[in-house]
């Protein structure tokens, strides 16, 4: 590594050339990139990190009830997802049509259910 050659210096400031002042950050720059792609590649290796599809996105923008597409995408049917949620299938179904908006504490436990947050399954009013 070239060692950048002050232009100036005290105690409290350091003067140095345009273009080296430039190198130093790029250099800062691209050592944070490293590592912030290192910690995703690390989430990503432990399951951690997790993509939405398109596909799902789409589903959800066009109006479909967040809860039923996040079950899809889980490959989960309505009843083993009420189970796991502890609710009952019925006020799921009524959830995911839209004729009740679901408790506070039932999106928690279908959101811990279907491994994400609680604001992923609220649905979008048009």
């Amino acid at each position: 590594m070239t060692i950048a050659e002050p232009l100036a210096l005290t105690d409290e400031i350091v003067v140095l050339r345009r273009a080296t002042y430039d190198a130093l950050m790029a250099a800062v720059e691209d050592a944070l990139d490293a590592r912030a792609l290192a910690d995703l590649r690390a989430r990503e290796a432990s399951g951690e990190a997790e993509y939405v599809p398109i596909e799902l996105a789409d589903r959800i923008a066009a109006g479909e009830h967040p809860v039923r597409v996040w079950r899809e995408h889980r490959g989960l049917t309505l009843g083993a997802l009420a189970n796991s949620a502890g609710i009952a299938p019925s006020y799921l179904s009524e959830i995911e049509a839209g004729r009740k908006p679901g408790s506070a504490r039932a999106l928690a436990a279908l959101a811990k259910a279907l491994r994400v947050a609680i604001e992923d399954l609220l649905a979008i009013e048009r």
